[in-house]
C-alpha cells in the first residue's frame, strides 16, 4: 500500500485570537476549538513540520478567573488580568498538548526584548534551538509588563514579527472569518471574499477594514493586513482563514503545495505590496471564482481587484481550494537587519532626504546605505545606532502651487533640477565619497628619482592622509552652500526606517555634504554613510 505524500517540511507559524479561545461573553474557553488546534499542530509535527503557536487570551481567562464581567480599561487592571490569566491559559495549553505527547514551551515577548539586537539574536536562538528539540513554542507578548511604547500592539503583529524571525514559510492567522472580504461580511450581504492578494497597498485602498475585533480582543481586519505586510515582505506566506475548522491547514497547505510542484510556479511571478506597483482604481467587471464548498459546478461573482487575483485567473490545481485568503511573500524578501530594523524597533527621529537620495535608496542595489549629501535636516533627537524614520518633504494640502513650485525649484535647483537630476546629482555625490589622491607626475627628467618629483602637500601628524586631502575654509564656513531650511513649509511623509551611524546633531552639521568632510567636522569618521540598513516603504512616485 503506497504511503500518503506530504509536503516538504517547512516550519508554520499559527496565530490564535482571543475570540477564538474564550467565549466573548462567558470568558469560557473553547475547548472544541483548542482541542481542534492542538490536533492539528501534532500532525504537522507527524508530518515534519516545525510549528510555532502564538496564543491569545490571558485578559479573557483572567477575566473568567476573577469572574470579572468586562474587559477594564484601566491598564493596571488588564496586566493584573493578563498576569492572572497566563498562568492558566499556558497550564491549559500544557495539558491539552500533554495528552498527545507533545512538550511545549512558554515565550513571553515584549518589543523592547527584541529591540536590542543581542536580546534578538538570543530569542531567535532560543526559538530554533526548541524547534529543533521537536518542541512547540507557544509564544504571547508580556501584557503584565507592556506599555505602550513597548507593546507590538495586537498578536497579529507579534506573530508576523516572529514568523520572520525564524523565517517561517507560512503564518497563519485564524480568525472568525473565513477570509479577506471586500467588506464586512457580518453586515454586507454582497461582501466577497478575495482569493489572493499580490499588493497590500492597492488591497487596503479598495477594500473595508471595518471589521473591528471583539470585545476581548484588540485586533480586527486592519490589523491582518499590517501583519501580512510584515510578513510577506520578510518572504512568509500569509493566510487569513477561519478558526473554526484548523484542519483546513492542511489543505490551505496541500492546494498551495500543488502550485509548486512544477519548475515554473504560477505564483512565481506575482510580487507582494513591496515591490508592487501602485495601485490603480477598481475594475467592474466580475470574474467567477469557484464555490468554498468545492463543488467545481458553482459559482460566486467577486469584484475583479488591483493587487488581487481570484482563484480562476491562476492555474486550477487538482485539489479543490478551501476558503482562505493568501497573500503572497515578496520576490525579494528583507534581510534580516532589514527586517528587525523596519518593524522590531522604535524609531527615535527622522531624517529628512532629497528627492535624488529616495530614487537611489527605493533601488536594491544602494544596499540601503544614505551620504549625507542627500540630507535635508532631521527631526527630533536620536542617538548613534537607533532606528529613525525616513522622510520626505511634499506639499501641504491648500497651499498655492506657486509656492510648491517655487519651493520644488529651489529644491531641483540644488538636487538637478528633475528627478533625473536629483538622482544623477545624488549619484555624483556616490561617486565622490572617497577622498582623492593627489596624482604625482614626474617632471621632465631623465631620471625618475624622488627629487624630481612635484611635492606632495604637508600633512598634520593627528589627521590621516585621507582626511587632509580636501581641508576645510580656516572661518569653517559651509563649503556647499545651503539654502534657508524651510522644512516647516512642507508635510513630512515616512517613506523607509534606518539605522543611524551618527547621532541627530551630527547628521545636522554635515548634512548636504560630501562625506569625504565628515572627520574634519566632526573629528572622526565611524562610516561615510550617515544612515545604514534603510528599508524603503513607499517608493518614489
Amino acid at each position: 500500500m503506497a504511503r500518503a505524500r506530504h509536503p516538504p517540511s517547512q516550519t508554520i507559524v499559527i496565530k490564535l485570537g482571543t475570540s477564538s479561545i474564550v467565549h466573548e461573553t462567558t470568558h469560557q474557553p473553547l475547548l472544541s476549538t483548542l482541542s481542534a488546534v492542538v490536533e492539528t499542530v501534532v500532525h504537522l509535527r507527524a508530518q515534519g513540520h516545525k510549528v510555532v503557536l502564538v496564543s491569545s487570551g490571558a485578559i479573557g481567562v483572567g477575566l473568567k478567573r476573577m469572574e470579572v464581567a468586562t474587559k477594564p480599561k484601566a491598564l493596571s487592571k488588564k496586566q493584573a488580568l493578563a498576569a492572572i490569566g497566563q498562568g492558566r491559559l499556558i497550564a491549559l495549553w500544557d495539558n491539552l498538548f500533554g495528552q498527545l505527547g507533545q512538550p511545549i514551551a512558554q515565550i513571553l515577548l515584549t518589543r523592547g526584548d527584541i529591540s536590542d539586537r543581542t536580546r534578538y539574536l538570543n530569542a531567535v536562538n532560543t526559538f530554533k534551538e526548541l524547534l529543533s528539540m521537536g518542541v512547540v513554542p507557544i509564544v504571547n507578548e508580556n501584557d503584565t509588563v507592556s506599555v505602550s511604547e513597548i507593546k507590538f500592539g495586537d498578536n497579529d503583529t507579534l506573530s508576523a514579527i516572529t514568523s520572520s524571525m525564524i523565517h517561517a514559510d507560512y503564518l497563519f492567522l485564524l480568525t472568525d472569518v473565513d477570509g479577506l472580504y471586500t467588506s464586512n461580511p457580518r453586515k454586507d450581504p454582497n461582501a466577497s471574499r478575495i482569493d489572493v492578494v499580490t499588493s497590500i497597498t492597492a488591497i487596503r485602498s479598495q477594500v473595508s477594514t471595518s471589521t473591528l475585533g471583539s470585545s476581548l480582543g484588540t485586533g480586527g481586519m486592519e490589523t491582518k493586513l499590517i501583519a501580512a505586510e510584515i510578513a510577506t515582505a520578510a518572504g512568509v506566506m500569509t493566510v487569513v482563514t477561519s478558526s473554526k475548522d484548523p484542519k483546513n491547514i492542511f489543505k490551505i497547505i496541500e492546494y498551495n503545495s500543488a502550485f509548486k510542484s512544477g519548475t515554473n510556479t504560477p505564483l512565481s511571478g506575482l510580487q507582494s505590496g513591496r515591490t508592487s506597483p501602485d495601485p490603480h482604481p477598481v475594475t467592474s467587471t466580475l470574474t467567477p471564482t469557484p464555490s468554498t464548498s468545492g463543488e467545481s459546478s458553482s459559482t460566486t461573482p467577486t469584484p475583479s481587484l488591483e493587487g488581487s487575483h481570484s482563484s480562476s485567473s491562476l492555474p486550477t490545481p487538482q485539489v479543490p481550494r478551501p476558503p482562505h485568503t493568501l497573500f503572497l511573500p515578496s520576490a525579494l524578501p528583507l534581510r534580516d537587519l532589514k527586517s528587525w530594523t523596519s518593524h522590531t524597533l522604535t524609531p527615535s527621529g527622522g531624517v529628512i532626504i532629497d528627492s535624488g537620495a529616495h530614487q537611489v535608496l527605493s533601488k536594491r542595489e544602494s544596499g540601503g546605505r544614505l551620504l549625507a549629501a542627500g540630507v535635508l535636516g532631521v527631526r527630533g533627537a536620536f542617538a548613534s545606532g537607533q532606528a529613525v524614520r525616513i522622510l520626505i518633504r511634499k506639499p501641504r494640502p491648500g497651499e498655492s502651487t506657486e509656492a510648491g513650485a517655487g519651493s520644488d525649484k529651489a529644491e531641483g535647483s540644488a538636487e538637478g533640477g528633475s528627478p533625473t537630476g536629483a538622482r544623477s546629482a545624488y549619484a555624483d555625490g556616490i561617486a565622490t565619497t572617497e577622498p582623492n589622491t593627489p596624482e604625482i607626475n614626474p617632471t621632465a627628467s631623465l631620471s625618475s628619482s624622488i627629487s624630481t618629483l612635484d611635492q606632495l602637500p604637508t600633512v598634520e601628524e593627528e589627521m590621516t592622509p585621507s582626511t587632509t586631502l580636501r581641508p576645510l575654509p580656516e572661518d569653517d564656513t559651509v563649503v556647499i552652500e545651503r539654502a534657508v531650511d524651510s522644512t516647516a513649509e512642507w508635510e513630512l511623509e515616512e517613506v523607509g526606517r534606518g539605522l543611524a551611524n551618527y547621532n541627530s546633531a551630527q547628521i545636522e552639521r554635515v548634512k548636504g555634504l560630501r562625506s569625504s568632510y565628515i572627520p574634519q567636522l566632526l573629528g572622526y569618521a565611524d562610516s561615510e554613510y550617515v544612515v545604514e540598513n534603510v528599508t524603503i516603504r513607499i517608493p518614489p512616485s
